[in-house]
């Protein structure tokens, strides 16, 4: 990867195993310096040293996103180090409930939007001033529920999809300022999460990963399950100046699961 994103500061909200550390060190090695948060603390000490192996530097802000004052202290933390920023990854996610819309309970509903749409926007806005004092951009990571319905999932895609329709208004409003908005829609991502989860499927089964994978990959134009650094790709594309005609779009990166 070449320097894109050289000397600009990239913050990345939701450091998880698989995207968001693939996130945050492709970043780096695009020449980002890269705030890392997230609530586990240890995960984020470890992402930050394997950037500054690659000559950049890292802020770790342990974080609980869906907590107003943490949100304030990133936000404030990451301007006090650098000065500046450039790029807001959102990344976080806190699971809805897996079950029908006429089964599920209506608090737990709530609670998906509550747990994800609203820490998104507060994060977003709090950005604002530092975003449109360097023209930056805030990438949403969204998944790919948001093309399809299928049983149990109405809960998940509903807070997606409200997640979706807020880039988008964000876009419009933040356009003036010079911020461009944009979402990132995953499919499956073949990382740590879905080879466990692939591996329980197919103990529920009696059937190989290899053969959930063959499966699932299947569906797929280009017969396989997009990896963590393709997805991570794709994000800091949109989160630089290579797309800075680019905004209010959300790009699909599912290997031609679903096209849009």
């Amino acid at each position: 990867m070449g320097g894109f994103l050289t000397d600009r500061v990239l913050v990345v909200a939701g450091v998880g195993p698989d995207l968001g550390r693939q996130i945050a060190v492709r970043g780096a090695t695009a020449g980002a310096d890269v705030v890392l948060a997230a609530r586990t603390a240890s995960r984020l000490e470890e992402v930050a040293k394997q950037i500054a192996e690659l000559g950049r530097r890292a802020l770790v802000v342990p974080t609980d996103l869906t907590v107003a004052a943490d949100a304030e202290h990133l936000a404030q933390a990451a301007v006090t180090e650098f000065g500046r920023v450039d790029a807001l990854v959102y990344n976080a996610l806190v699971m809805p409930p897996i079950r029908d819309l006429g089964a599920v309970d209506l608090a737990a509903v709530a609670a998906g939007f509550d747990d994800n749409v609203i820490p998104a926007l507060r994060l977003t806005r709090l950005f604002i001033p530092a975003l449109a004092a360097t023209s930056g951009a805030v990438v949403l990571v969204n998944s790919m529920v948001v093309r399809f319905s299928q049983r149990t999932m109405g809960p998940y895609k509903m807070a997606k999809a409200s997640l979706l329709a807020m880039a988008g208004s964000l876009a419009t409003e933040l356009g003036p300022q010079g911020i461009r908005v944009n979402s990132v829609a995953p499919g499956h991502i073949w990382g740590e999460s879905l080879q466990w989860y692939f591996g329980y499927l197919g103990r529920r089964r009696g059937v190989t990963v290899d053969d959930i994978y063959t499966e699932t990959a299947a569906a797929t134009d280009l017969g396989r399950l997009p990896a963590p650094d393709e997805v991570a790709d794709a994000v800091l594309f949109l989160a630089s100046p290579l797309a800075r005609a680019i905004t209010g779009q959300c790009l699909d990166v599912n290997c031609g699961e679903y096209h849009h």
